[in-house]
């Protein structure tokens, strides 16, 4: 896949909305599938290949953030923009905690935000199934131990289910052990670009990612914060 060949989902019940992001898709050379409620999106999703889903939040049928835990129970890797109507900081992290990987809402973003967030979406992702292709690493620490190259997680000899962004971040940390990142170097790193982008939203993961790998996430033993500053991975 290269960028301008991607084939993207677009999951939205209005029908200005899927104009209005449609045309800058096709002509970035996009290939877009409408999907004009849940239902159709999981069916559509399932009869495909897609490089990206464009999803909002509220659908006919079956909504947006039920659409994503299922296609994230189904395909870890495929990026999710989601969609919001709202502005409150809730349906934000709530896209964040389901699978999403990135969100945008409607009322607050321009056409120029938007490519640029796909972009970066699609860039990332080419770039992480490059690196798997080509890594066979297993890292283990202590009772943490990352398999690269099938993307699988365990902690204690448990299966750990990371979402995409989640294990991004992770590996990018723990291959770099004692490393201090900045939270807009991660926006780069893992999401492409640190444009538009809160860096309050790295904060959401992290605190994800110490409840699922941590046995104390208030006191954890292998992703720490630098005050003022950002995160590190311990040495080891």
């Amino acid at each position: 896949m290269t960028e301008t060949s991607a084939r993207i989902l677009l999951v939205d019940d209005e029908e200005a909305i899927q104009k209005l992001l449609r045309f800058p898709l096709e002509k970035e050379g996009y290939e877009v599938v409408a999907a004009r409620d849940g239902q159709e999106a999981l069916d559509t999703f399932a009869q495909g290949q897609f490089d990206l889903v464009i999803l909002d939040i509220m659908l006919p049928k079956v909504d947006g953030t039920e659409v994503c835990s299922r296609i994230r129970g189904v395909d870890s890797v495929v990026p999710i923009i989601m969609l919001t109507a709202k502005s409150d900081e809730f349906d934000k992290v709530l896209g964040l905690e389901i699978g999403a990987d990135d969100y945008i809402t409607k009322d607050r973003f321009s056409l120029r935000e938007f490519r640029s967030r796909v972009r970066a979406q699609l860039r990332r992702a080419k770039v992480t199934r490059s690196a798997d292709v080509a890594r066979k690493d297993v890292i283990t620490v202590d009772e943490l131990e990352l398999d690269l190259l099938k993307r699988n997680v365990s902690v204690r000899g448990e299966r750990v289910d990371l979402t995409y962004i989640e294990f991004e971040i992770l590996k990018t940390l723990v291959s770099h052990p004692g490393q201090v990142y900045k939270r807009e170097l991660l926006l780069q790193l893992v999401w492409g670009d640190s444009d538009y982008r809160d860096a309050r939203t790295v904060d959401v993961h992290i605190r994800h990612l110490r409840e699922k790998i941590e046995s104390e996430p208030r006191n954890p033993e292998y992703i720490f914060t630098v005050r003022n500053f950002g995160y590190k991975f311990r040495e080891f």
